[in-house]
């Protein structure tokens, strides 16, 4: 009754507002696809779109298709072109997903091995999701998340694969640097500056500030490692990066590193897979090759 073209016909209307657009992108007549959901409609019983003017309006029973339709077609997409590699001796791409910034430098130590282990594997690094990275791995944008704050779903599976710890970044001849740790209350009258992320899922300020009841003098946002290295050194800040980053930049930079509170902010760098796909070879190597590592 329900067919992949009647999924197909409904994701492109919903992403033209027409069907002169979607019969465009299914490479379809007007009248084809008009036919093929009229007689959808027909079997269904119920309609899946009014015509508001040139433009179509989803009803309930259309939205339900369409959300179907976002969910399954994506699995279909990803599986076929699964086969063809199979089908041409290659392997395709490995799409990573990025939700922690600094991990981008850790990364580069994993590919550079893993390219040369892997030949017939290309590496694609996102760090944009339609809808989160949680979502892209659903929804198959990526093939693999890496993340410091893993959200256990049924589906996924993560693996942690680094240890490390957080800690305050300052110029060498920064106050602070002069402390063994750091207190909430010492960042009260300083400028913090982190990546472009939701406080509340800022490691420095759910586990360190507010706990506490503190908050820094004032609070900026920067996207590159490096632009905010050179901030910190230049006095305009301090920052929250892994302990291991800043050794490697310390002398290049001139920073350095201090524990925030008595016990530190211990974090760890978990892979994400859907299970599904968690014995897939080439996968599985990179698993493996990231926790060697």
């Amino acid at each position: 009754m329900l067919e992949r073209i009647h999924l197909n016909i409904l994701r492109e209307v919903d992403r033209s507002g027409t069907l002169t657009g979607a019969a465009e992108a299914l490479h379809l007549t007007q009248s084809a696809l008009s036919h093929a959901i009229k007689k959808l409609e027909q079997r269904l019983g119920t309609p899946v779109w009014q015509k508001e003017g040139r433009r179509l309006r989803l009803t309930r029973a259309g939205e339900y298709l369409l959300g179907f339709a976002n969910r399954v077609l994506p699995q279909f997409e990803y599986t076929e072109k699964l086969m063809a590699e199979y089908a041409s001796g290659q392997r395709g791409i490995l799409r990573i997903g990025m939700e922690c910034h600094p991990c981008y430098q850790w990364l580069l130590k994993v590919v550079n091995p893993y390219l040369k282990a892997w030949p017939d594997v290309d590496v694609d690094v996102r760090q944009r999701f339609k809808f989160g990275g949680i979502g892209a791995l659903f929804g198959y944008e990526i093939d693999l998340l890496i993340t410091p704050d893993p959200l256990f779903r049924s589906g996924l599976t993560f693996t942690p694969v680094f240890p490390y710890e957080q800690v305050l970044v300052v110029a060498q001849h920064h106050p602070l640097a002069e402390k063994d740790k750091v207190q909430p209350q010492d960042l009260s009258d300083q400028t913090l500056i982190t990546y472009p992320v939701d406080a509340e899922r800022l490691d420095i300020f759910n586990q360190f500030l507010q706990p506490q009841g503190c908050s820094p003098r004032q609070h900026k946002t920067i996207e590159t490692t490096e632009i905010m290295l050179q901030m910190i050194a230049a006095g305009r800040g301090v920052g929250a990066l892994p302990h291991w980053l800043v050794q490697e930049r310390a002398t290049e930079f001139g920073v350095t590193g201090v524990r925030l509170g008595e016990a530190g902010i211990q974090k760890q760098i978990y892979l994400g897979l859907r299970e599904q796909d968690a014995q897939t070879d080439y996968l599985q190597g990179f698993v493996g090759m990231a926790a060697e590592g």
